[in-house]
């Protein structure tokens, strides 16, 4: 039993709250230091970085990045791409962007030995001036589904039509070779940056960023409309000769968006933030759990928010644990846990859809695993109430019992202290006065779970010899017979 430690009322509580609050200040202030950045000089060359496959994290990048460039009116904005593909909706929405864009677009698809593939193929060919570096590829831009998997049938082809007649749109718009566009679309087609080049894809070779830039100067662009249209936007020169370079990467929040916006990592974020939350719940004694799951659980919905999350996954994964904590509190027998993991799994599986070019859904194998860990989680959980249950009806008897055992002081009493009896550590107190380290000591009484002590070397009053009646000046006691 560990010494008993008077503290006041709530005052756990407040330590786990600051701590907690703490940590989510943290976590903002450090989050929005990631975020700032400062600004260039007007007629600078921008440049950002696009590496990975392309989705919800890499659109709002772009729209920041590209708003940045027109706030502060660069020269030209330059995205050096290496994708091998990635979400429809948000290829769709960086092509718009781009084509949208107030300032000149060059997408440079670098370093040597990489692609714009799939979705890069779109991108690229949206750019006012389109540039490969060496051993670099472009093309293979068939729809494919969210696992890699062919989509056959009429909603394969159905899609496959649509995104023929968008990249067709895009090669138009930039004079490029729309016949080749549809090929990388229905056939896959592929090219390296010199055949790209060649045919009419792409406009220029460069080896390095510099080359780029130089190469850039004078160049002439249109920055909105189609170019055979009327109402084509106003010819832009671009001029980069001596101008300043300004870096636009992804901050340290984007970055971590971009980690954790994938629906396997969304499930698991939700699933183990509720569970380090329930384990604070129910174990208030530790703080850990509690500040790891609600951060667990801030990612999550930040996840769930660029994935556009289904609400009812959110809400049975939610429900699921409110299921499982009712079941360890009330002991349901089982029912209120079986309904949990059901409600954990049906959250899974609905939390993210699966379309074509989009996000995915979560794995089955995730699923089967994270239930099993939280149904393993809450058996062990169940087992500790249970045991502390049961202590605590023996409690009483077990108290009473330690009355006239004896033990060693601990640490020294004066007035209170700490005992060793019967091979645990208690709060005592020796209202005979102080007692030294390493002194043998006799409970006499428990105060609650504070005992009451005195030196084992004291006499027990039932001990206490008899005291004999004093003798009479003159002869034997009173009490002898005449």
């Amino acid at each position: 039993m560990a010494p008993h430690r008077r503290s006041r009322p709530g005052s756990g509580r407040l330590v786990r709250l600051r701590t907690v609050l703490f940590a989510l200040l943290a976590l903002s202030g450090g989050l929005l230091l990631a975020c700032g950045g400062g600004g260039a000089a007007p007629g600078a060359v921008h440049v950002s970085q696009l590496d990975g496959e392309i989705g919800p994290v890499s659109a709002d990048f772009v729209d920041r990045a590209l708003d940045r460039a027109e706030d502060e009116r660069a020269a030209v904005w330059i995205l050096e791409l290496n994708t091998p593909g990635g979400q429809v909706s948000a290829t769709d929405d960086i092509t718009e962007r781009i084509i949208e864009a107030r300032v000149p677009v060059v997408v440079y698809v670098s370093p040597a030995g990489a692609r714009a593939a799939s979705a890069g193929t779109f991108i690229t060919m949206a750019a006012h001036v389109a540039v490969l570096a060496p051993s670099t590829q472009i093309g293979a831009a068939t729809p494919v589904g969210a696992g890699g998997e062919e989509i056959e049938g009429p909603l394969g082809e159905k899609i496959t039509n649509d995104a023929v007649a968008g990249i067709q749109g895009i090669a138009r718009l930039r004079q490029r070779n729309a016949e080749w566009a549809e090929s990388a679309v229905r056939d896959a087609a592929s090219v390296t940056a010199e055949e790209a080049v060649a045919i009419g894809v792409a406009d220029f070779v460069a080896r390095d960023l510099n080359e780029l830039i130089a190469a850039l100067d004078g160049q002439t662009v249109v920055l909105a409309g189609y170019v055979d249209d009327a109402a084509a936007g106003p010819e832009t020169t671009i001029r980069t000769a001596g101008a300043g370079v300004a870096r636009s990467d992804m901050n340290l929040f984007e970055n971590i968006l971009d980690v954790i916006a994938h629906p396997n990592i969304a499930f698991l974020l939700l699933s183990l933030g509720g569970l380090a939350l329930l384990i604070e719940i129910l174990s208030p004694g530790l703080v850990g759990p509690g500040v790891v799951g609600v951060i667990m659980l801030i990612f999550a919905f930040f996840s769930l928010d660029v994935l556009d999350a289904n609400v009812a996954g959110i809400v049975l994964i939610l429900l699921a644990f409110v299921l499982i904590a009712v079941e360890i509190l009330v002991a349901g027998f089982g029912v209120f846990g079986i309904g949990g993991i059901v409600s954990l799994l049906l959250g899974g599986l609905l939390l993210v859809s699966d379309t074509p070019g989009g996000a995915g859904e979560v794995s089955i194998w995730l699923l089967i695993v994270v239930a099993a860990v939280v149904a393993a989680v809450v058996a062990l959980l169940w087992l500790i109430m249970v045991r502390d249950r049961a202590k605590a009806k023996n409690l009483p008897s077990r108290l009473e019992g330690m009355v006239g055992r004896t033990g060693v002081v601990h640490h020294a009493i004066d007035p209170e202290g700490t005992v060793k009896v019967a091979a645990e550590l208690w709060s005592a107190r020796a209202p005979g006065g102080p007692i030294a380290e390493g002194a043998e000591i006799r409970v006499t009484a428990m105060d609650g779970f504070t005992m009451i002590v005195e030196p084992a070397a004291a006499p027990a009053p039932e001990d206490a010899p008899p005291i004999d009646a004093p003798p009479t000046p003159d002869g034997p006691p009173e009490s002898a017979g005449v």
